[in-house]
């Protein structure tokens, strides 16, 4: 008997879902409901039974659940580095809005490596993820076939492509950079040079480095020799990348940046050698960090809606587990923020 009461006791010291539909003054069935289905339960038995599972402390067998609904409640997203701060806000409002319906985030990161990427999908596929969140579009397509087999849906992100099968959420790069060689043009500039990311393995970069080349042809136009780089996202490489655009014999009058972070680095070593931004050089970035708004002088660049890519992609995938039929393909703005970093050129701001 001693032993029959301690074993109830150990019994009682972890709640169950019995206790759960005690206190919540509900059913045991309802309380699995609000569990597993939140969003087809009627809000005040969620808020009786959410405040009974928090006064109880009890905490859901995640084994069971999986094992009853077929599902883990994860979702996976691969991002190409985890060193970028826009991807790490994009994330954060994945994360947000799927905790908020009972989903858990594994995110693996793929550092531009197409080879890196499919092992990672391949790892989260065996995990049991319910759905994947990509960036950009250009996948082994074998990895879309992949989750055609397994019936798992996933949205790409970063990218708008209409004329895709493949589902996606997100802007239009070529437009972005296209837009800001028009702003740079406008303001008289001719001589522009982009420093962009490396465009092998980043549809992105390649896009909007398509969108600056087609700006400036439309106005007849184009980069000069050595005047477009390619280098890793880090400010070192911004710094380094300046250095060698200011060595030319006839060096440019604004620079665009594959990202913010190039264009600290190029802002940085324009500090360092005493070239007056923008009275002698304008330099625009592309992402607008919460820090670009804060260099000295403030950064041109393009807004990513960062936060709102996170948001959408989690509800896209959440309503495909539900069985809804949402929008194959979601576009979103990337706005120009004209800050302190641009102004017309030397010739130009100086009446000549």
């Amino acid at each position: 008997m001693v032993e029959g009461r301690r074993r109830e006791t150990i019994r009682n010291d972890r709640p169950v879902l019995a206790d759960v539909a005690l206190a919540a003054g509900v059913s045991t069935a309802s309380v699995s409901r609000v569990l597993n289905e939140p969003d087809k339960v009627r809000p005040e038995m969620r808020q009786r039974v959410m405040a009974a599972v928090e006064q109880l402390g009890y905490v859901p067998d995640g084994a069971a659940r999986a094992l009853a609904s077929g599902r883990l409640r994860t979702i996976g997203a691969i991002v190409p580095t985890l060193d970028n701060a826009i991807f790490a806000s994009g994330i954060n409002a994945l994360q947000r809005r799927l905790a908020q319906r009972g989903f858990t985030l594994l995110v693996a990161s793929s550092e531009y490596d197409s080879d890196e990427e499919a092992r990672e999908v391949h790892a989260l596929v065996v995990r049991g993820v319910d759905g994947l969140v990509f960036v950009g579009e250009g996948h082994d397509p074998r990895l879309y076939k992949l989750l055609a087999s397994k019936g798992l849906p996933y949205v790409n992100t970063w990218v708008h492509s209409p004329d895709q099968p493949h589902p996606t959420i997100g802007f239009d790069n070529r437009s972005a950079g296209l837009r800001l060689a028009d702003y740079l043009m406008d303001l008289g500039h001719r001589r522009i040079a982009m420093v962009a990311g490396f465009a092998a393995h980043n549809d992105r970069a390649r896009a909007r480095a398509e969108g600056v080349r087609a700006a400036l042809a439309k106005r007849g136009l184009e980069i000069a020799p050595g005047q477009f780089l390619e280098r890793a996202y880090d400010v070192r490489e911004g710094r380094e990348a300046l250095r060698t655009l200011l060595r030319l014999p006839e060096p440019p009058t604004a620079v665009i940046c594959g990202n913010d972070v190039q264009a600290m680095g190029a802002l940085f070593e324009t500090q360092a050698q005493g070239i007056a931004v923008p009275a002698r050089l304008s330099i625009v970035g592309f992402d607008d960090l919460p820090i670009s708004a804060n260099l000295v002088p403030a950064l041109t660049t393009i807004r990513v809606p960062a936060a709102d890519i996170g948001r959408r992609a989690a509800d896209y995938l959440l309503d495909r587990l539900a069985g809804q039929d949402p929008p194959l393909h979601t576009e979103l703005d990337a706005e120009l923020v004209v800050r302190g970093t641009t102004a017309p050129p030397p010739v130009l701001a100086e009446g000549g």
